[in-house]
């Protein structure tokens, strides 16, 4: 009885303490959505951060479903200061969450290094088609409320000569960027996680 008591309170300490490191990845990720940087290749308009990276973070030290949660807590407090109203947002944690998902869904299955690696370049490819899509339906569309369509493609032509559709926008624009920031914050993710485990998860190893 008293081992059962014992476990239990351990398991308690554990589930808060998982919690605790979930709300403050969040908050790390929200912090990180306000410093972004252009876009290679592409219109002053377009923009990147690296808020992705503490859900994925989470997804691999606590599971697919805490990278969801702590894109979804990100893109909840962004719409206090959307400027795109709401669409911005939903936007942004579809991709986030595809990429935060897909990597802590392979990476759960078997935990090594080799497997983190193929669950980051998955999830990057993930987030690469998730951002083709999502610009297709829904950016470029709430961009033209701004931007008429032609003049929008000429934007991202003046950089990339043979885009002359909106799907060109997101074929050679929108997929191959997202897929490179995924990358990027794959490899960030793949020097800092060994490092942050012990905090991330107390005294598991």
């Amino acid at each position: 009885m008293e081992k059962t008591i014992t476990t239990q309170k351990k398991t308690s300490i554990q589930s808060v303490r998982t919690l605790t490191m979930i709300a403050v990845l969040s908050a790390i990720s929200f912090i990180l959505a306000f410093f972004e940087f252009p876009v290679p290749l592409s219109p002053s308009f377009a923009r990147m951060d690296l808020s992705d990276l503490p859900a994925l973070i989470g997804a691999f030290a606590y599971g697919p479903a805490s990278g969801v949660l702590i894109e979804l807590v990100k893109n909840v407090l962004q719409l206090f200061t959307s400027a795109t109203g709401g669409i911005g947002e939903l936007a942004n944690f579809i991709m986030g969450s595809s990429f935060a998902a897909a990597a802590g869904l392979i990476y759960r299955s078997h935990k090594t290094k080799k497997t983190a690696m193929l669950a980051c370049l998955a999830a990057s490819i993930v987030m690469g088609i998730m951002a083709a899509v999502v610009n297709y339906f829904l950016l470029l569309p709430a961009f033209e409320a701004f931007m008429p369509l032609d003049q929008l493609i000429t934007s991202f032509e003046e950089f990339i000569p043979f885009i002359k559709t909106k799907l060109d926008v997101v074929l050679f624009n929108a997929f191959p960027f997202n897929l490179l920031k995924g990358i990027g914050i794959s490899i960030v993710t793949m020097l800092l996680y060994k490092r942050l485990t012990p905090i991330l998860k107390g005294s598991q190893k």
